[in-house]
């Protein structure tokens, strides 16, 4: 399931993020990457100073764990440090697929679903499409500033060659309470039926709140 959340961060915050960026120091990303991953892995990675990434993090990651359409289509019960990461003319990330297991020692979580936030305008710079090959077949993401990006971590996807400007993104991972794809995608169907019957009848209302507590219940983790 592949969802877009409009307008996560406003041109406000985007000016604030783009900023705070232009500041940092930016590192060679395969250092991130796992040891697969690193053979087409071209691109550069924010290095994790403690001040910048607070600064981001209050931002990019206040906004996205908040969000209500995060929360319906994750079911999150775990979300990775975000990496903030930049593709200028030449760079790409050819097609792979993620670590399913990711994190430090001590901190490793299941790589569930992936979020790309969009920091870079699509005028901004041409090329690098985020390509995932989805179950309906291949399809390619360029989104405004702003816009979020959740896809399953379990495809193949890539990052097209830039090939002018500036492209820059914040990437993270969660860990679902729901760890099967198609079991999340029936939840998030039934939630948006609770959403739409919300001026139904007492019983109906009931009926379904039931059906989803129940079924997030067995399908959930423990």
């Amino acid at each position: 399931m592949i969802v877009t959340i409009p307008d996560l961060l406003d041109p406000t915050e985007l000016d604030a993020v783009r900023a705070e960026l232009r500041r940092g120091r930016f590192v060679d990303g395969r250092q991130s990457a796992g040891r697969q991953a690193a053979a087409g892995k071209r691109n550069e990675e924010l290095e994790a100073a403690e001040d910048a990434y607070r600064a981001l993090n209050d931002v990019v990651m206040t906004r996205l764990v908040r969000h209500p359409r995060y929360l319906q289509t994750a079911l999150p019960a775990r979300i990775a440090t975000p990496i903030y990461a930049r593709y200028t003319a030449g760079m790409a990330y050819d097609a792979h697929i993620d670590d399913p297991i990711m994190g430090p020692p001590g901190a490793r979580y299941r790589s569930d679903i992936a979020i790309t936030v969009f920091l870079s305008a699509p005028e901004d710079y041409a090329g690098g499409e985020l390509r995932i090959e989805a179950p309906q077949g291949p399809v390619a993401y360029r989104l405004p500033a702003g816009h979020a990006l959740l896809y399953p971590a379990n495809c193949y996807h890539a990052v097209a060659p830039v090939e002018s400007g500036e492209r820059l993104v914040a990437i993270t991972w969660v860990q679902s309470h729901i760890r099967r794809a198609d079991q999340r995608e029936i939840l998030v169907e039934l939630d948006t039926a609770r959403e739409l019957l919300a001026d139904a009848d007492g019983e109906t209302r009931r009926k379904l709140d039931l059906c989803y507590a129940n079924l997030f219940r067995l399908w959930a983790d423990a």
